[in-house]
């Protein structure tokens, strides 16, 4: 089955599910991050065919997601490293792992558990204003244009909604009358 690229929607969102919109990538992520590193260890923990591992790794290392670092000459061997860009994935895992483990963990609770170091605490992570440190819902967020917002494909009733949020709304951007008199 082919998958329509989500790369050019006007979307954050969009974009990073272009490259993370399979379970599988974000387990390697999660593997990598968490210290197993090498073809085999992410083929034998995952169970995943190493045809599938290869061409996620491939693809990876091609976002700049992941590098791979050689740790052995004869004969060469090489294994993954993540990124900064890698590494600023875990706090999106672990957003995710917390709503699993709130929605999903069952009657025997999160299979596992994040203590943050520095103060030893088990931790619930939560995504936060990096202003106040309060935690962000939807009931008291709202979503403003961006410099990059436009409409289009994945933003074609979004994007008007959200550029009429603003204090104007941008020229190149057209709120179809159905949006205009939702937000009246």
């Amino acid at each position: 089955m082919t998958r329509t690229p989500l790369s050019g929607v006007a979307c954050s969102i969009a974009r990073a599910t272009d490259l993370f919109g399979d379970a599988w990538t974000a387990l390697i992520m999660r593997d990598v991050l968490l210290g197993l590193r090498r073809f085999d260890e992410l083929a034998q923990d995952l169970g995943l065919s190493r045809k599938v591992l290869a061409a996620r790794l491939a693809r990876l290392v091609e976002e700049g997601v992941l590098t791979r670092e050689r740790y052995q000459g004869s004969p060469p061997r090489e294994e993954y490293v993540a990124t900064e860009k890698g590494r600023e994935l875990y706090p999106v895992l672990l957003a995710l792992m917390a709503w699993g483990d709130k929605w999903y963990a069952g009657p025997a609770g999160p299979p596992a558990q994040i203590r943050h170091d520095a103060c030893g605490h088990l931790a619930t992570p939560v995504v936060a204003c990096d202003a106040c440190r309060k935690p962000l819902t939807v009931a008291d967020t709202t979503q403003l244009p961006g410099p990059g917002g436009q409409v289009g494909p994945g933003t074609q009733l979004l994007g008007p909604l959200i550029a009429a949020r603003g204090e104007r709304v941008p020229e190149r951007v057209t709120v179809p009358d159905a949006v205009r008199s939702a937000l009246s």
